[in-house]
């Protein structure tokens, strides 16, 4: 039957409830562990810290400063702060730092065993193998040093979260990170922090789509192009014929299958908090730190790596030449790698794939199911014909086609209307802010009608950056423009059309405060609507390099429209 922990988390027992009595070097690892095999001696013995060295800081000054919002305190503690593998403190600190990032409302105690017992029929532990989600990867079920127990209790966990979020498709590293958390921590507690890690919205920390798996490999790929351009240079100086795609395609499995525990745990301290942007950092330096000893070191001379560098890179990795500390120094010390940068090239990345596929596919199949298959239901569009004053059935199936082909699978529903809750900026808030994406809709005075395809919630206008800046502008560029009359046209981001960096003016997509919203920025915006939802006016801009929407420029408006989808 599962442990749990007591109330009281000053206590070393609630460090670790429910383990049995074990020696003092494996304090740490819960009773699934089979805590023989990990070899924690030559960083537990190090030299106590000197006078000069801070002493590694507690579980209850991380609390303290996360509840106190400061973040950027907290995230360079996790940097700097080699806790030992086998120290209490990942037994409390590793649940609050993955439960922050929770967007459900707060699961009851007793949650995830009824979902257990839901797929199981029982709490007892299977003696017998259970099948795995599809999502999973079965060539990458990594352990680590779980039991045959803890074994069970991983396979155990990944298929309640596959119960519990259907839209998880493909997700090879969410059985590893199971196992990790599990060294640490009981059943119950590692679910609710895999809940809070796939359901985070402002940081990405487990891909969950196919998409998601390739524009991340990607991503690492381009750049790595930038950021380690020697190392890349000599693959493919010495394999001239190398797709550095298939070397790219299994960057993760240099981490998690490739490093040795005590790294892995370190670099999961700071993973929990910061996001997948972590594990970025240590590809880079791992390619930097391979190319290094493949000059000086023989057994990593081009003969014996240039048939299979990727396997080679694995290999390296099970022999780093640097300590946790040294790799993480090396990895946050990268200049110019910012959660900006990494978004705009991730984001490039998966709106080119997108289009690719689309044009690509050119099968009638695929644009029938587009047209029919992946419609609202009869019903949704009997609704948005008696609530909507702007879209006609006609108009709606145009702006479909133009969506996200993921979102076509939901079904709209109408959030907010000047006609029912009024004309105020506030009223618009508490009803939309927590949605994503929307579509807003707006008719003039003049019968216009156009509008905008949000991809963020309007929430984010009020996140601050690391220097609690709250930032001017949001969103990502899945978001677009459109007008439906007079004129029919689609204005996409203008960064989908290349990898060229087109300044800072092409990503405003999204801004917002108590007196207006803009969407599209740059020489002009594309959107912009008073506090009182009356009036308005469109330019082009550099964002959407979009013509004014409407011919005057400014509008009055008739009738503000947004629409929500149901499920995501």
């Amino acid at each position: 039957m599962p442990y749990h922990r007591s109330g009281d988390a000053s206590a070393q027992a609630d460090k670790l409830s429910g383990i049995v009595e074990e020696s003092d070097l494996y304090e740490g690892f819960a009773p699934h562990v089979e805590t023989s095999e990990i070899k924690t001696l030559d960083f537990y013995n190090l030299p106590k810290p000197s006078g000069k060295e801070p002493a590694l800081r507690s579980y209850t000054e991380i609390q303290q400063l996360l509840q106190q919002g400061k973040k950027r305190d907290v995230k360079n503690i996790l940097r700097e702060n080699s806790w030992p593998i086998n120290s209490p403190i990942r037994a409390q600190l590793w649940p609050m730092l993955c439960g922050q990032h929770l967007t459900k409302q707060q699961m009851l105690d007793g949650f995830y065993w009824e979902m257990v017992h839901q797929v199981f029929g029982t709490t007892e532990l299977s003696e017998k193998p259970i099948m795995l989600p599809a999502f999973v990867d079965a060539t990458h079920c990594l352990p680590y040093h779980l039991t045959s127990t803890g074994r069970a209790v991983a396979d155990r966990i990944v298929n309640v979260l596959g119960y519990d979020c259907p839209d998880i498709t493909y997700s090879p590293v969410l059985y590893p990170i199971t196992s990790i958390l599990l060294h640490f921590m009981s059943e119950e507690e590692a679910y609710m922090c895999l809940a809070g890690l796939v359901g985070s919205k402002e940081k990405v920390f487990i891909n969950q789509t196919k998409l998601q798996h390739e524009v991340t490999w990607k991503t690492v790929m381009q750049i790595a192009k930038k950021h380690t351009k020697s190392a890349i240079s000599y693959f493919q100086r010495i394999c001239p014929g190398l797709k550095l795609e298939r070397v790219f395609m299994d960057w993760c499995w240099w981490i998690l299958a490739g490093l040795p525990f005590q790294h892995l745990v370190r670099i999961m301290d700071c993973y929990f908090h910061e996001g997948i942007k972590v594990l970025y950092r240590v590809a880079l330096v791992v390619l930097n730190l391979f190319h290094k000893e493949c000059q000086s070191n023989n057994e990593w001379s081009p003969d014996n790596i240039k048939n299979d560098i990727g396997n080679a890179l694995i290999k390296f990795c099970k022999k780093i030449p640097v300590s946790p500390a040294k790799l993480l120094h090396a990895a946050f010390s990268i200049r110019g790698l910012s959660t900006q940068y990494i978004s705009r090239i991730f984001i490039k990345t998966e709106m080119l794939l997108k289009s690719r596929s689309v044009l690509n596919s050119g099968s009638k199949q695929l644009i029938k199911s587009r047209s029919s298959d992946n419609l609202p239901t009869s019903q949704s569009q009997v609704n948005i014909q008696m609530m909507s004053h702007t879209l006609t059935i006609r108009e709606l199936f145009t702006l479909w086609s133009w969506l996200p082909v993921r979102i076509t699978m939901y079904q709209p529903v109408l959030l907010y209307t000047t006609e029912e809750h009024g004309c105020s900026l506030t009223t618009f808030y508490v009803r939309v802010e927590q949605h994503e994406p929307t579509l807003l809709m707006i008719k003039t005075c003049n019968n216009e009608v156009f509008g905008a395809y949000c991809s963020s919630r309007w929430f984010e206008r009020n996140v601050k950056d690391d220097k609690g800046q709250r930032q001017a502008y949001f969103g990502t560029g899945e978001t677009f423009l459109f007008s439906l009359y007079p004129e029919r046209a689609k204005y996409p981001w203008v960064g989908i059309e290349g990898d060229k960096d087109l300044g800072h003016s092409s990503e405003l997509f999204m801004a917002a405060d108590s007196k207006m919203i803009t969407i599209g920025g740059g020489e002009g915006q594309a959107i912009w609507m008073d506090e009182n939802i009356r009036f308005g006016k469109t330019d082009g801009c550099k964002t959407f390099n979009n013509p004014p929407l409407c011919p005057s420029g400014d509008f009055e408006i008739r009738v503000l429209e947004v629409y929500g989808f149901v499920g995501i």
